[in-house]
């Protein structure tokens, strides 16, 4: 019969088994694709956390809803100031 080895017969059953349950490789894509997933979620959660009450941006986001031009202006002097810096 083709396929089957008279001598041993039944050998090649385990290694088709095993190769079945081989783990199979991941792509380079499918491996980048998990790391920015699992980036974006702590990232979420780390800005989510960031915005609860008493917290840095919620207190940012409460001035600047009630002072737009002056938050506007402290972020100019803050950029040039910075781009002053990193120039010299």
């Amino acid at each position: 019969m083709p396929g089957i080895d008279p001598i041993a017969p039944g050998i090649n059953d385990g290694l088709d088994r095993d190769l079945a349950s081989a783990p199979r490789p991941k792509s380079v894509i499918g491996e980048v694709g998990e790391i920015l997933m699992g980036t974006a979620r702590h990232s979420k959660r780390a800005f989510e956390a960031a915005q609860k009450p008493g917290m840095p941006l919620s207190v940012l986001s409460n001035v600047v809803r009630e002072a737009p031009l002056g938050s506007l202006l402290i972020a100019f002097v803050l950029g040039v100031a910075m781009g002053r810096r990193r120039a010299r």
